[in-house]
């Protein structure tokens, strides 16, 4: 996997710009806990039954959250470029998730295990603020999906998703498009075919 070499400082700082303000100290705390990860594409990051223990920052790359219902494979969650992926519900209760996170890129992650975090969270009151706002951003990215397939129609759901995700748009393929729209690939093409 062909790679830059990124320096985790410039994560952490990365971090600090998108979620909160940052002294030199709390940047420190930060960049300490950071852990690089690299998934060639098609690598599970995370795998049923598994517990997740980290918030995943994506540096560079694009990842599936995904289940199986049916004997389907549903794709609930994508995180691109600049985004977190989490099993949160597993990350939380500590319990073994339902839930797969695949990369469907090469992907190059900053993982931020949950335990350290909560640690110098404790001691640093603008880790705190980061912490919080990344778990309100997974929130509310939960309710704008839930949102989406609960009150749009097929073509205003795509419309809305290449509003709200277009890199994700551009790179993910249809199938799984698809599969977070809550529609067949068939819907889905007669969908893009139709005027924005």
């Amino acid at each position: 996997m062909k790679q830059q070499i990124i320096a985790t400082r410039d994560v952490a700082r990365e971090l600090a710009r998108k979620y909160s303000t940052m002294t030199h100290d709390e940047l420190d705390e930060l960049e300490n806990i950071l852990v690089p990860m690299n998934f060639p594409k098609g690598k599970k990051i995370l795998s049923t039954g598994e517990v997740c223990k980290y918030i995943y920052y994506i540096h560079q790359g694009l990842v599936r959250q995904h289940y199986v219902k049916n004997n389907k494979e549903v794709t609930e969650h994508f995180g691109v470029d600049g985004t977190i992926c989490m099993s949160i519900q597993s990350l939380f209760e500590e319990i073994p998730t339902q839930q797969e996170l695949t990369a469907l890129e090469n992907t190059y992650i900053f993982a931020m295990p949950k335990k350290s975090l909560e640690h110098v969270a404790l001691h640093n009151n603008n880790i705190q603020i980061l912490y919080r706002k990344i778990l309100e951003e997974s929130l509310i990215n939960s309710q704008i999906h839930a949102d989406l397939v609960r009150f749009e129609t097929a073509h205003g759901r795509y419309v809305r998703f290449c509003k709200l995700m277009p890199q994700v748009a551009l790179r993910a393929p249809l199938v799984f498009i698809a599969s977070y729209l809550q529609m067949t690939p068939e819907t889905l093409s007669r969908v893009r075919a139709q005027p924005m």
